[in-house]
């Protein structure tokens, strides 16, 4: 199973967020529900669902998502940008560490085309597909990494505001932060830097003190905390979170263990999911928490994040 940032490299490639009380999604049966339990806002990283295929013919997998969205029972999202973009063929993936083929190279490039030049209605458009569905986008995933262009780093924030999301979150590195800090001074739209685990790599985002560094560079740089890689990483999120939650955009959500060990099934690993939404209830900070599916289940994705979604409810009962 690849992980988000192979499956963002592949591609070419959250300040808190309330979901208004009494917007309910409905299943397909038509049962509502509303995935706010006890005052925490639960949703998915619509990574989860990279499994499901887009219909022939499609631009986008949105009507994907939000059947998925609908069958695990989330009515929040972070939308993984992937999903938005249209697929150009690449001929295949090249053995790792060979050049790329013309053919990788042109659908590079076409993407960045498309990103920069498309009409920011497609995203407006997708927008009221999940207003339509009483989903609500707490935040936009655009990976970035220091190929991009600086037109494609400010493109994002127009991404994500004809996406109606408050924050955008990436997984990327310090020298793309210290490109993005201005333009998100210029937007004033929050940026969730996600942190993964490889804490030797001063580049990466994964140690308290990277973070920290960013953070300096602007005031609206924040955290996008993975309690999964942090773990990993041997760090603690419940004593993170406790000190730093006024600059955390949203959670990631799953289990994985210590001494960058393996995606477990939720309660096999080390992480704390249950102390952490414990924490989040009792100190009623809105911070949305997002399910993101990455251990080998039995299941479908939408089963397997509904199996999360029914763990983080037991967590909070």
């Amino acid at each position: 199973m690849l992980t988000r940032r192979e499956f963002g490299t592949l591609a070419l490639t959250g300040l808190v967020v309330a979901r208004p009380e009494g917007r309910a999604l409905r299943l397909w049966d038509g049962t509502p529900i509303n995935s706010t339990v006890n005052g925490v806002h639960i949703g998915v990283q619509t990574y989860s669902y990279r499994d499901l295929p887009r219909p022939a013919g499609a631009t986008d997998s949105v009507d994907v998502v939000i059947n998925a969205m609908k069958i695990s029972g989330v009515g929040e999202c972070e939308l993984f940008s992937p999903q938005l973009e249209p697929q150009f063929s690449s001929g295949g993936r090249g053995a790792r560490g060979t050049p790329p083929t013309p053919e990788q190279v042109k659908a590079r490039q076409d993407l960045r085309t498309w990103r920069v030049e498309s009409s920011l209605d497609h995203f407006r458009n997708a927008r009221k597909k999940f207003d339509a569905a009483g989903i609500t986008i707490t935040a936009y995933c655009y990976n970035m990494n220091s190929s991009f262009t600086d037109a494609e780093l400010d493109r994002g924030f127009e991404m994500t505001k004809a996406l109606g999301a408050p924050v955008m979150t990436t997984s990327t590195t310090m020298d793309v932060a210290k490109r993005l800090a201005p333009m998100a001074d210029t937007h004033k739209i929050p940026v969730g830097l996600h942190g993964h685990s490889n804490v030797t790599d001063p580049n990466e985002f994964a140690t308290p003190e990277s973070f920290a560094a960013a953070k300096k560079l602007s005031r609206y740089l924040k955290t996008n905390l993975d309690i999964g890689h942090f773990v990993s990483a041997d760090y603690d999120p419940v004593a993170y979170i406790r000190e730093h939650h006024a600059d955390i955009t949203n959670l990631h959500l799953k289990d994985r263990k210590n001494h960058h060990g393996d995606n477990t099934p939720w309660g096999e690993g080390d992480t704390p999911i249950k102390a952490v939404l414990q924490l989040l209830k009792k100190e009623r900070w809105p911070i949305p928490v997002d399910i993101e599916y990455e251990y080998r289940g039995t299941g479908t994705s939408p089963e397997e994040v509904k199996k999360c979604f029914e763990y983080a409810k037991q967590a909070l009962a």
